[in-house]
Parts: structure tokens; C-alpha cells; sequence
């Protein structure tokens, strides 16, 4: 049967572990950009969300249509990720529509992909179903409907439509310009303190990892890690399966960094700069969205993983001090204390070792080697540069 998540439900995400529950193919996102399609608008995965009628009963349910109806729908030339399938809509009413969209998103799954152990898609209705209602506007796109079939693994979003107003930094591997970077981790900021130790974490709104998923998680990894040194035989030297190896041994310990829940969040898990929607007027109003890969965990795990391992030592030379120093002002602006600059910047670095493990569930997953070995290349350059083998003594 076809449902509406509700808050009442255990989160699906565990603690920083995201990439045990989320499964490998979470990560595909990365470079979805790279191989978009277009698809035909009669894509049979779809064509029931995008009816009059059934738009209608979802802007009515997201409280963006009162008395109107939507009267017809233009679907645009769509496009397939590696993950999902992205329909722009333009719409047209019947009788009153005061404050009703124009036109919509609908992202939904690949038809291919429906089968009975895939969950993409299910982390992300989710992630609006819980967390995006209790979010103040302006930092998400609005989700006017999501739904999730549990006896056929289908889903569906309704989004609000922000291509008129605002365009992603640039084109990847690109990175922005440091004054869009501000406004990212800004935005950051603002999302990170609006859940800052919230009490709902781990009760409602996700869960934390008890010790069989703690240990379900170090044992998977184990099993990436085995299998990525035989893929890349010599091609990974000697330290670096000894630093991965260290790392496995001292988990335990350096997982124990949110057991007393303090200074604690909800993690996008994918926090690349091409998952963020900039105002085209240059202003501060950026939206963050693709929330697949969310948990609960430390905000720097989301800044590790959008400069340690996106950016190559120059530029974090260059911008790294400074953009934690803009993102600490900001969080603490919106509210959050007793967490001090040095605070940050140890998390970073501990968030930043475990980044190591990214290309190990990358190459695992199917992730061609143009990321996830650039992406291995840039992280063991960041951990040396920020003593992060320190952690592990």
C-alpha cells in the first residue's frame, strides 16, 4: 500500500554510520550531474504523479492550493540520474490560485531500480516527512508531497520549482568562487543550528547506533576495506593499508565522540557544493536539498566532506581556516553556544579521518574510478595537512 511517512517512525540513518544503512549506492549522487538524461515524458515510473487530478490532491495536502484545481499539466523534457528521474512541471488552474506554483518538481525512482531490496529514495520522503516540516522555510525547497510504497519500494516528491530564481555554483568538478562558498557554508550553519541538540534526535527524528550497529558497520567496513586493497594492489601503498587498518582498530574509541549526544546534529551526508541552490540574485537565501544520505552525527562530517575531500591542498590553503571561521560566526548567530572555535576544529579533523572510508564505499558502489580515486588522492593529502594521524595514536 501506498503511505505517507510520518515522524512517528524510527529514522533510518544511524549515527555517522549512514553508509551502512543508506547502502553504497547513496554516494552515486556525487556525479549524477555528469550523466543526466533526457527521458519522454511518458516514462510509465511517473506519468500517475503528474496528473491533474493527483497534483491537485498534493498541493491541497501541502497547503498550497485552497479552493482551486489544477486544470493542466506541461510536462517538460525530463532527465535520469544515476539514482532518481526529474520532471520539471509548468501548471495551469481552475478558479482561485493565489499562491499556488507555477510549476513543480517531481522526482521519483528509475523504473529499473524497483526491486525488493532497493531503498533509494525511501531516505529522502523521510527526511521531508520528519525533518523538513519542522524546518524553518528558506533553507530547504519546499516539499509540497512525499510517499513511499513499502509493497513495491516506489516513491515520489513534489518540490517546489527554484530554477527561475536560483542555479547550483557551477559545473562539477568545478569549485565556486570563494564568496558563494560563504553563502554555502552559512547556509550550512543555519540548517546545522536549527537542529542543534535537539531533543527530538534519536527519539522522533532518527536514531543513534547501539552496539550491534556499531559493529554490523566496522565489520562491512572491513570487508570494503579488503576488497578495495585487492582492486588496487600496489596502487595503495603500504601506509596508507596500515593508516586504513589503525583506523578499524581505533573506531571504537573515536566513535564514542556523540555518546553523550552533546554538540550533535543532522548530517546531510552528501554535502558537496553541487547540492546547494544559490539565489541568483546573490543573496544569502541558498537551499540545500538532495537529502538521501542524511543521519544523525557532528556538522563537520558535511564540511569535511565538502572541502577535505573535494578540494586539492592549495585551495584549502587558501579557504579552508577561513570558511570554518565564517561557518563557527554564523552557527553561533543562529543560536548555538558552548561550542568553541577550537571545538570546531577538532571535530574537523576527526570528521576528516574518518573521510578515508568515502572511496572504499565509492569504489564499492559502482563509482567510477574518476571519483572515487581523485577523491582518495585528495583526503590523504588533507589528513596529513591537518595532523589527523594524531587521532589515531
Amino acid at each position: 500500500m501506498r503511505r505517507r511517512l510520518r515522524s512517528t517512525r524510527p529514522g533510518l540513518c544511524e549515527h555517522r554510520l549512514g553508509a551502512l544503512v543508506c547502502a553504497d549506492a547513496a554516494i552515486c549522487k556525487s556525479v549524477a550531474a555528469t550523466v543526466a538524461e533526457p527521458i519522454g515524458v511518458s516514462d510509465p515510473s511517473l506519468s500517475a504523479s503528474v496528473t491533474a487530478d493527483a497534483l491537485t490532491d498534493a498541493l491541497r495536502r501541502g497547503g498550497a492550493l485552497k479552493s482551486g484545481r489544477v486544470s493542466a499539466v506541461v510536462v517538460e523534457p525530463a532527465r535520469t540520474t544515476v539514482l532518481s528521474t526529474i520532471m520539471r512541471l509548468r501548471l495551469t488552474y481552475e478558479g482561485p490560485q493565489e499562491g499556488a506554483p507555477a510549476s513543480l518538481i517531481v522526482k521519483g525512482p528509475i523504473a529499473e531500480r524497483l526491486a525488493a531490496d532497493w531503498s533509494g529514495g525511501r531516505q529522502e520522503v523521510a527526511f521531508y516527512q520528519r525533518v523538513g516540516d519542522a524546518t524553518p522555510q528558506g533553507i530547504l525547497p519546499r516539499c509540497f508531497d512525499a510517499t513511499w510504497d513499502a509493497a513495491t519500494n516506489d516513491w515520489r516528491l513534489i518540490l517546489e520549482d527554484l530554477a527561475d530564481t536560483h542555479v547550483i555554483a557551477t559545473t562539477w568538478p568545478l569549485p565556486p568562487l570563494k564568496a558563494d562558498c560563504e553563502r554555502i557554508v552559512r547556509a550550512w550553519a543555519r540548517f546545522h543550528g536549527q537542529w542543534w541538540g535537539d531533543a527530538r534526535l534519536g527519539l522522533s527524528i532518527g536514531r543513534w547506533a547501539d552496539a550491534a550497529g556499531v559493529a554490523a558497520y566496522l565489520a562491512r567496513l572491513a570487508e570494503k576495506l579488503a576488497q578495495f586493497v585487492d582492486r588496487l594492489g600496489d596502487r595503495l601503498p603500504q601506509e596508507r593499508r596500515q593508516l586504513y587498518e589503525h583506523l578499524l582498530d581505533r573506531a571504537p574509541r573515536l566513535l564514542a565522540r556523540t555518546d553523550d549526544r552533546r554538540n550533535v546534529t543532522i548530517v546531510h551526508g552528501d554535502a558537496h557544493v553541487w547540492n546547494c541552490f544559490l539565489p541568483r540574485d546573490d543573496g544569502d537565501d541558498v537551499r540545500l536539498f538532495d537529502w538521501d544520505s542524511w543521519r544523525l552525527g557532528v556538522a563537520t562530517d558535511d564540511l569535511a566532506y565538502m572541502m577535505a575531500v573535494h578540494w586539492h591542498p592549495d585551495r584549502r590553503a587558501r579557504m579552508e581556516r577561513s570558511l570554518l571561521d565564517a561557518y563557527h560566526r554564523s552557527l553561533c548567530a543562529d543560536g548555538v553556544s558552548g561550542y568553541a572555535r577550537s571545538a570546531l576544529a577538532d571535530d574537523y579533523r576527526l570528521s576528516a579521518l574518518w573521510q578515508i572510508t568515502t572511496p572504499l564505499w565509492q569504489a564499492g558502489a559502482g563509482i567510477p574510478p574518476v571519483i572515487w580515486w581523485n577523491n582518495l588522492e585528495r583526503i590523504f593529502m588533507a589528513i596529513d595537512d591537518l595532523g589527523c594521524r594524531e587521532l589515531l595514536q
